[in-house]
């Protein structure tokens, strides 16, 4: 896999997309598709996909659903790490590659960390509750034990048009 990047990877630190391959553009696309579900069901329209690279069979997909669940955990990066560790019948996902609409929180940061996922692709940077270029950049702390490669603004465009829609929706509401 090819990808067109503007700088190098550095630990803790995310890489701006300049571009990307077909298939991590089909695998970002089923990820926004799944936010639009999540819109649709009223929740926060982020989306994820959990990918098994040795394979390329995606383990997991799913959206937030925090509201329907009553669980403040219940973010989509979060569900397709349990389904996929729960496949895959250990804690540790570390041939696996996340693809997620918007900056992750703290919380699925550390998640991912411990779950040893080997890159991480998102799309919409969140200066307010994002935990990965923003906020506690939970990959650049020394009390990180695994720090996945991280790619950001991916599609960054679409999905942050579909945030916009959803807040400027409940805001009329």
């Amino acid at each position: 896999m090819t990808l067109n990047l503007t700088c190098s990877i550095v630990r803790g630190r995310v890489i701006r997309m300049a571009g990307s391959t077909p298939e991590n553009s089909d695998f970002m696309a089923l990820a926004m598709a799944e936010a639009r579900a999540a819109m649709d069901r009223s929740e926060v329209p982020v989306g994820a996909v959990l990918v098994d690279t040795r394979t390329g069979e995606i383990l997991s997909r799913n959206g937030n659903r925090t509201e329907e669940l009553n669980d403040p955990t219940a973010h989509a990066e979060i569900l397709v790490i349990r389904e996929a560790c729960a496949i895959q019948g250990s804690p540790r996902l570390e041939q696996c590659d996340l693809y997620v609409t918007l900056e992750p929180c703290a919380m699925c940061a550390t998640a991912m960390s411990h779950a040893r996922l080997r890159r991480v692709y998102f799309s919409a940077y969140d200066p307010k509750g994002g935990g990965v270029e923003h906020g506690p950049q939970i990959f650049g702390q020394a009390t990180c034990h695994h720090a996945p490669d991280v790619y950001g603004g991916m599609a960054e465009e679409e999905s942050s048009a579909l945030l916009k829609e959803f807040f400027r929706a409940r805001r009329q509401v």
